[in-house]
């Protein structure tokens, strides 16, 4: 009897040991590819280089043992059985990984197609598919950098070139004459510059407060992003005061919008909304003026007919990143915006490091950078655009940039965060907090180059594009 009971224990076991072998070797494995994304746009692109990247989001929970980007100039979905790049793996568990890759030896005057890949012991993942189209040829953008106004000291003087001062210049357009005006923003004033680099005073008394009137008795706190309407009235972002500010030709100034107190409410009438922080304007073909209410983390629009909504971002103010439409889309301090021909809005969405694009019907897509790829863009703060929709960006960390119209983003000038004040070709020049960027008529480019107190100007020598 005991023999029996000792062989029904064993028995049991024996059992119990089977199925709970077969339960570990039948349970699925949490650990998958890794998960990766493809930067949204192609950089530098020459005859025969680019650059691109991605960023490995997940490593599926395994160690990634490589990364890079994979091509071909024939297959529209590339793997790592075609031409690739093997980049640095930065192995940190789940967190964001992005990097860099350069591609060389490449073909002029073709199209290629690419995506970043991962791989670990699971198998490889892959982004999302890129095509772009190599020069025809052989030379990049080249860029010389200069003066127009200013020397690197802070303060205030009328001039020409170095003999002109300035104090902290956040905002600038051109008018059609080729004239730059400037928001001389810690002097309180609106100056403007001839194409040859003579300065005088258009607007402010150098207080801080909100005055209208006479141009030589208004008084302005703390100016930024300015445009003009088709009646050539200038406006202004008073984004201490909270509102838009309108400065006739004849030297009058008025508030267009906003009532000074710094808020969030569409109303029936300009003056009956409130913004907070307004730092930039643009008008649409029909008059429409649109604000990047950057405090509120908003797109909003004052139509003809004096009515004010909330194109894109949230309706209560919050910041955030996503894609959507309408109030479902959310920014992070969007602190320029730019109108194309057909209506289209792009926003320097600056705490995002993006630059995004809204439709006219509100749908708001990410076309550069992005939370996830701070080093494509890390701190876009200007925003101008040439006669062919070509994007010019002011990038406070350094840079002036150009995305053009085939998706290519090119660095013209200047290095991500290096700081200083040089005068030169391309990225031996140097910005200290670069703050906004405007192009006139025949391509030149102009910078308010905040941290150096002047005004650079920029002339692109070779256009491969």
């Amino acid at each position: 009897m005991k023999d029996t009971y000792i062989k029904i224990i064993a028995f049991s076991i024996s059992v119990i040991m089977l199925m709970s072998s077969c339960s570990k070797t039948t349970t699925p494995s949490s650990n998958t590819v890794p998960s990766v994304v493809t930067n949204n746009v192609i950089l530098n692109v020459t005859s025969t280089t680019a650059q691109s990247g991605g960023t490995v989001t997940s490593d599926g929970g395994v160690v990634v043992s490589a990364n890079g980007i994979c091509f071909s100039a024939t297959n529209q979905t590339p793997t790592i059985a075609d031409t690739k790049t093997t980049d640095a793996v930065s192995n940190s568990g789940l967190t964001v990984t992005p990097y860099t890759s350069n591609l060389t030896s490449l073909t002029p005057n073709t199209t290629y197609y690419l995506r970043a890949y991962a791989t670990n012991s699971i198998g490889t993942g892959y982004g999302s598919v890129i095509k772009f189209t190599t020069s025809s040829n052989l030379l990049a953008v080249n860029t010389i950098v200069s003066t127009l106004a200013g020397n690197g000291t802070p303060g205030y003087a009328e001039g020409t070139g170095n003999g002109a001062i300035f104090n902290n210049p956040q905002g600038i357009v051109v008018d059609a004459n080729g004239n730059i005006f400037v928001s001389d923003t810690y002097n309180n004033y609106i100056r403007k510059i001839t194409p040859q680099g003579t300065t005088s005073l258009i607007a402010g008394n150098g207080n801080i407060g909100l005055i209208n009137g006479a141009a030589i008795n208004a008084q302005f706190y703390g100016p930024q992003g300015m445009a003009f309407d088709a009646n050539n009235n200038l406006y202004v972002a008073d984004a201490g005061n909270n509102v838009i500010r309108k400065i006739t030709q004849d030297g009058n100034v008025s508030t267009f919008a906003g009532i000074g107190i710094g808020g969030y409410h569409d109303g029936s009438g300009p003056l009956f909304s409130y913004f907070k922080n307004p730092s930039a304007i643009a008008f649409d073909a029909k008059g429409n003026m649109y604000i990047a209410d950057k405090a509120n983390n908003a797109i909003r629009k004052v139509t003809v007919a004096g009515l004010d909504s909330t194109i894109a971002g949230s309706a209560n103010g919050s910041p955030g990143y996503a894609d959507a439409t309408g109030t479902s889309a959310a920014f992070r301090q969007p602190y320029a915006l730019v109108i194309d021909a057909s209506g289209n809005i792009y926003v320097a969405d600056q705490g995002n490091s993006a630059i995004r694009k809204v439709t006219p019907a509100g749908v708001v897509t990410t076309i550069a950078g992005g939370p996830t790829q701070s080093s494509i863009l890390n701190i876009p703060t200007g925003l101008a655009i040439d006669k062919t929709g070509n994007l010019f960006i002011a990038d406070e960390s350094g840079r002036v940039l150009e995305y053009t119209t085939s998706n290519v983003l090119y660095v013209l000038a200047g290095s991500s965060n290096i700081a200083g004040y040089v005068d030169g070709a391309g990225t031996t020049a140097t910005f200290n907090q670069p703050a906004s960027i405007a192009v006139d008529a025949n391509g030149s480019i102009y910078v308010a180059d905040k941290g150096n107190n002047c005004i650079r100007k920029l002339i692109i020598s070779n256009q491969v594009h």
